[in-house]
């Protein structure tokens, strides 16, 4: 089925070139079909995985020494399934979403080319594939940054995208060629097993320059400033994929460079990894509670969600360095089930933020309010995914969340000393982020979507439209099918060999992790277990019990308005705003935000009679005022200097062509 699939993705691109504009939007069911029967093909596979090693797919010479050559292996179809179930979902919502767009020709063709070059990056089995395969992917990308608006924000925030971008590209390329003067080989298993026997410090230097240029795609912590930029810049349906599947473009390569082609069996690697995923979790977290723009938010969520996947593939890591090849298999499982969830619930937020935006004309939460009467399934969806990203029961990002806990918790239990420190460290890292996030999503769902309307196009705003709203409903139904019967993604994921890890969540002391699609989940033969199915029961007991009690009561119950102060009526400005919400939190991490504040105040009569009050407050941007502004200013400084090379001689252009001629030879001498 994935020839079909992938047919159809090419025919949708074919047809949004030559159909009439009238219409056109209805092509994204084409792009729709073609992910189901993907995903389909890939869930397959999945299913019917029993060859450790990736079987080729497809491949062409492009020359007697370079080939391009594509392959499907259980990691491989993990990927691209995550990448068909949101591209379907997203492919329906576009739809409705693209009805009233002014550029649906343009976009469609890219929108198609980007989940395909997507699936590519995943499915490449040598370094060449893949390196063409994310070009495309980061250039196709950025094209669909800048689609929806000719602002200079949108224009800016493309660029900062793809300067990060080729930045990540070409250290991706250095990891690359490094691997390939050691191996002699492009291909990925071929590079395995030619770096097998290399030193560790040849091997420490691929992993380095592969994770800062995957991590920059991913948005680990440092190099994150691009994606809060790119997002909501972004239409609403790329801003989806872009952070349900791209950002886990880089996940995928650390996976695919660290434990397939390295062999991930040095224990600085995995601290590394779970260091960086600690502080991306926590300051993803809390750079989130700061935002007002609600893409905004999302985005910075997204750098916190990659942190908690990055904790549990450094524990990974480090558990395998030391031999505990059962205890790397469950934090391995935790990170490839949040990676999943991960894309399902963001998906989900993203396409409920725009159809809020479509309707309200802003992202700015303080000029929402009052939606959930105007848009109840949005309303209903967005909480769907809210509740998941909190990682509360019963939805999915509890369950991934628990199991990336119990690793990091289970590591306190292993001999080295280190191993301990770092393992706890990184469950208060996660801890903290989950209680943040639950105040952060508290903020976002109250102010945008409860209360009474701040503003017009509030108090006028619709239902999205049937294809909208049916895709973010399957979304949120996969919330929580995956919430209460974990025992799915186990069953795709668990003929996934990798490297010396056994099968993903089973191995000696971790057998039988869930027996069942919505049985208990056991980890470590008892250590610690939990039961969604039943937790669902109790919740859903436990509500049908509220309305009971609530129907009984209603005889006795009057109703009468609600306390104003003695004031006629309630206006939207007595509600709390965002940043109310949010102050006490501002001033307990005052040392990670660094507050700014500015107070004018005009009187009549100073200091007794005062005329008008302006208050702005704001937090500093750290990494963008402390570092990347310093280097900025340096590289400015230093290309002013190299300006004056440009003196407009001919002459003096082609002294610098021989000169360089000459330093070439003398460096081949």
């Amino acid at each position: 089925m994935f020839l079909p699939g992938l047919f159809l993705f090419l025919a949708g691109a074919l047809f949004f070139a030559l159909a009439p504009r009238k219409g056109l939007n209805y092509l994204y069911l084409l792009y729709a079909a073609g992910s189901g029967a993907m995903g389909f093909s890939a869930a397959g596979a999945l299913l019917h995985a029993d060859a450790p090693a990736p079987a080729p797919a497809f491949s062409f010479r492009i020359s007697p020494v370079l080939a391009m050559g594509f392959q499907g292996g259980p990691l491989q179809m993990f990927f691209v399934l995550v990448l068909a179930i949101l591209a379907a979902s997203v492919s329906l919502y576009s739809v409705g979403y693209m009805r009233k767009s002014q550029g649906p020709r343009a976009h469609g063709i890219l929108y198609g080319l980007f989940v395909l070059s997507m699936g590519a990056v995943f499915l490449s089995g040598d370094a060449l594939s893949f390196l063409v395969s994310w070009e495309a992917m980061s250039l196709v990308s950025y094209f669909l940054v800048v689609s929806e608006t000719e602002s200079d924000h949108a224009r800016s925030a493309g660029l900062t995208y793809a300067t990060m971008t080729h930045i990540g590209t070409s250290f991706i390329i250095a990891a690359f060629m490094l691997a390939y003067r050691a191996s002699g080989s492009l291909n990925f298993s071929g590079m395995a097993a030619g770096l097998a026997g290399k030193s560790v410090a040849l091997k420490s230097v691929i992993f380095v320059l592969a994770f800062i240029g995957f991590g920059t795609k991913a948005g680990v912590v440092p190099l994150h400033i691009w994606l809060p930029r790119a997002h909501p810049a972004a239409p609403s349906n790329v801003s989806a994929l872009m952070s349900g599947v791209m950002i886990k473009a880089g996940i995928y390569g650390i996976l695919l460079v660290c434990l397939g082609v390295l062999g991930g069996n040095v224990a600085w690697w995995g601290i590394a990894v779970l260091a960086a995923g600690g502080v991306s979790s926590v300051l993803g977290v809390l750079y989130a509670l700061m935002e007002h723009d609600l893409k905004r938010l999302l985005a910075y969520h997204s750098v916190e969600n990659i942190g908690i996947i990055l904790l549990g593939t450094g524990a990974a890591i480090l558990f395998y360095s030391f031999g505990q090849t059962a205890l790397a298999g469950l934090a391995l499982a935790a990170a490839l089930y949040h990676t999943m969830n991960h894309a399902i619930f963001k998906g989900l937020l993203f396409l409920g933020a725009g159809s809020v935006a479509n309707q309200t004309h802003t992202k700015n939460m303080e000029e929402m309010g009052g939606l959930i009467k105007k848009m109840p399934a949005t309303g209903l969806f967005f909480l769907a995914g809210s509740t998941a990203i909190c990682a509360l029961p019963p939805f999915n990002g509890f369950v991934s969340e628990w199991l990336t806990f119990q690793s990091l918790i289970l590591g306190s239990a292993t001999p080295w000393a280190y191993s301990k420190v770092i393992s706890l460290l990184g469950a208060a890292a996660l801890a903290l982020t989950g209680a943040l996030a639950a105040a952060c999503f508290v903020k976002a769902f109250g102010i945008s979507f409860l209360g009474l309307p701040r503003s017009e196009r509030a108090a006028e705003a619709k239902e999205a439209g049937l294809p909208m709203t049916a895709a973010m409903g399957f979304l949120a139904i996969l919330c929580l099918l995956l919430g209460i019967a974990p025992g799915i993604f186990f069953r795709l994921v668990r003929g996934m060999p990798f490297g010396g890890f056994g099968e993903v969540g089973a191995g000696p002391g971790l057998t039988a992790i869930v027996s069942g699609p919505a049985s208990p989940v056991s980890v470590a033969s008892g250590f610690s277990s939990f039961w969604p199915a039943a937790i669902c029961v109790v919740l859903l007991a436990g509500s049908a019990l509220a309305l009971l009690l609530a129907k009984a009561a209603r005889r006795k119950t009057s109703y009468a308005p609600a306390w104003d102060c003695g004031i006629k009526a309630l206006s939207p400005r007595m509600q709390y705003t965002a940043t109310a919400f949010t102050k006490p939190l501002r001033i307990i991490f005052k040392t990670v935000y660094m507050p700014r504040k500015e107070l004018k105040i005009s009187y009549n009569l100073k200091p007794l009679f005062v005329r008008s009050l302006a208050y702005h407050s704001d937090i500093t941007p750290f990494f963008e005022t402390y570092i990347y502004g310093p280097f900025l200013a340096l590289v400015g400084k230093a290309a002013m200097r190299i300006r004056n090379l440009q003196s407009g001689s001919l002459n003096l252009y082609l002294g610098y062509i021989m000169l360089t001629l000459i330093g070439l030879l003398l460096m081949w001498a």
